[in-house]
């Protein structure tokens, strides 16, 4: 089985796909994450993994060596697999109090879709526009 780590995100979303584009030229070893859609099927499989609590959220997942992450907690990790001069920013923002983080998680989650236009196409592999 493949051990390479895997953020899933929203194929529909305009926010998570500007993000993976974002991401993908400054990781620091280009197979080090995989970027999967929620609503494809590897993306549902890996999902039906998770704990209850997890299962339901509606948000970003990142799997890192094996422990799922969600929300803030996913998104600042992310960090941790790009170029020094972004994942110097790790600390600095793990120290903002997870309750804090999370908020701001939410507001900017329920806004998304208001500020970024949602791609015409999914750009994550695996995903069946059908």
């Amino acid at each position: 089985m493949n051990q390479t780590d895997v953020l899933l995100m929203d194929g529909d979303c305009g926010l998570c796909t500007h993000t993976a584009v974002f991401l993908h030229p400054r990781l620091r070893q280009a197979h080090t994450i995989r970027f999967v859609a929620i609503e494809s099927k590897e993306g549902q499989e890996l999902i039906e993994t998770l704990p209850p609590k997890m299962k339901d959220a509606d948000t970003v997942y990142l799997i890192r060596n094996g422990t799922p992450y969600m929300r803030s907690s996913a998104g600042i990790r992310c960090l941790l697999y790009m170029k020094w001069y972004y994942s110097m920013w790790y600390p600095v923002l793990w120290l903002v109090p997870l309750p804090l983080r999370n908020i701001a998680y939410r507001i900017v989650a329920k806004n998304r879709h208001r500020v970024f236009k949602r791609p015409a196409t999914c750009i994550f592999p695996g995903l069946n526009p059908n």
